[in-house]
């Protein structure tokens, strides 16, 4: 049959193999990782609201009962274009006459010096896991230094926390870290106040949410302000280091902790290694129907291509640019775009253009606030917009178990408020090492 390789496991590439599933092709999923992520609540694990395993689910156990799937844990290292063959690092290549490019993004320093050394960004499980041991360390460390000096722990930064990047992931952390530290003052019994740590936002715009409405931002920021979180706006970060981040005016804040959430890449991805046409901000450049214009049998989808912006039936967009934003929406919808691509060649049938379907764009704030935004406009926020963005991060989660525990640990949260798993599971306790993200697929 008709071989096909889906490169990646997350929001694409499941919804690709999921579209292909049955059909008269042979398919071979390969990851790194044996575990689709759940990305949107990866900030949930790394302020300690969620495990690990509530936002991860085995890709066997996706695929586990489809004959025609099978799952390949290796990472991919190139492709051999005359043999037509997957190169895998210590493992034998994969044939194939189709491939589906899904390997995601990768956290974007910008060329900022000692940004890709210093700060935590927040794009795997293992990021997260690896942020949340370095928060609750950092509580840890601040109540000692109290208990045996008495001093304040401002002047080194251990309780200066500072979020980089004003989008929907920098303004969720910054709200779960002001909820963190409000928890776990009033229920872990450490010997610092509330007021001595310190949430910073920082971000080049003049304002917060830029891809929502302007209204959006400001309640986001109103929302962020009243929880204790200082806003930084209109400045960019000049560079970082083991105890401070230096921005453009000149400004230095002593911090320990810097958390990247300023943009991604797909450099030192499959997709940055393919030698396809790519746009400036690396993604590769594709057709309508999301081939690889000049790669035969290849297409690239999610965060990984430049999707052309086509209005679709109804005539509803989103973005700023020519392209797809980089969504998880979009991911799911090109995925199962490209899979059918695949059976139409296969069929011997013309191929179709991409259409993404806006289904609206979120961001939560923290308990109980959240904006909603409608592709017709319409803007809901508050506790209805926070409502909303529960039950679909619930509808979306893969796993009936996964849907059940994240329903039930979130209701428990809201009604103990004092809850979560506040716990430090790395053996690394170095507190002044450089942080690597490591990341690639």
């Amino acid at each position: 049959m008709h071989k096909v390789v889906i490169v990646g496991a997350g929001f694409g590439g499941i919804s690709a193999a999921r579209a292909l599933g049955g059909q008269r092709v042979d398919v071979t999923l390969v990851d790194q990782r044996n575990f689709s992520t759940f990305q949107p609540l990866l900030y949930e694990v790394a302020t300690a609201g969620l495990d690990p395993g509530d936002v991860a689910y085995p890709v066997r156990t996706i695929f586990g009962q489809v004959d025609n799937v099978r799952f390949r844990f290796a990472r991919v290292t190139g492709v051999d274009w005359a043999e037509r063959l997957i190169e895998l690092e210590r493992a034998d290549p994969l044939s194939f006459d189709s491939i589906i490019v899904a390997s995601g993004a990768t956290a974007r320093f910008f060329g900022i010096p000692g940004a890709a050394e210093w700060t935590l960004p927040l794009y795997t499980l293992d990021d997260a896991r690896r942020l949340r041991d370095h928060i609750l360390r950092r509580f840890e460390e601040a109540d000692a230094a109290l208990s045996t000096v008495g001093a304040s722990t401002q002047q080194e930064g251990t309780l200066t926390f500072v979020v980089v990047g004003g989008g929907p992931t920098g303004v969720e952390v910054a709200g779960a870290m002001a909820e963190l530290l409000d928890v776990a003052i009033h229920h872990d019994d450490f010997g610092f106040a509330r007021a001595e740590a310190r949430i910073i936002l920082l971000d080049g715009g003049e304002r917060l949410l830029s891809s929502f409405e302007e209204r959006a931002g400001d309640y986001a920021a109103n929302a962020l302000r009243r929880r204790g979180v200082e806003l930084v706006l209109g400045r960019m970060v000049r560079s970082v280091d083991d105890g401070s981040v230096q921005l453009d005016d000149g400004t230095a804040i002593s911090t320990r902790t810097v958390i990247w959430a300023g943009g991604i890449t797909v450099e030192d991805t499959v997709a940055s290694k393919l030698g396809g046409a790519t746009i400036p901000d690396g993604r590769l450049e594709v057709a309508a129907d999301l081939s690889v214009p000049g790669m035969q049998g290849v297409f690239a989808i999610g965060d990984a291509a430049a999707i052309p912006l086509l209005p679709d039936p109804g005539d509803h967009r989103t973005g700023d640019g020519p392209f797809c934003p980089q969504l998880a929406q979009v991911a799911i919808q090109s995925g199962a775009h490209a899979a059918l691509q695949i059976l139409n060649r296969v069929a011997e049938r013309p191929t179709e253009p991409f259409h993404y379907r806006d289904k609206g764009i979120m961001a939560t704030i923290g308990r109980r606030a959240a904006v909603t935004q409608l592709p017709s406009g319409l803007l809901i926020k508050g506790t209805l917009g926070w409502l909303a963005w529960f039950g679909l991060h619930i509808l979306y989660l893969i796993g009936t178990r996964n849907k059940i525990t994240v329903l039930v640990n979130w209701t428990w949260r809201y009604l103990s408020w004092g809850s979560g798993p506040r716990v430090i599971v790395g053996d690394d306790r170095r507190s002044s090492a450089p942080v690597q993200s490591g990341l690639e697929t």
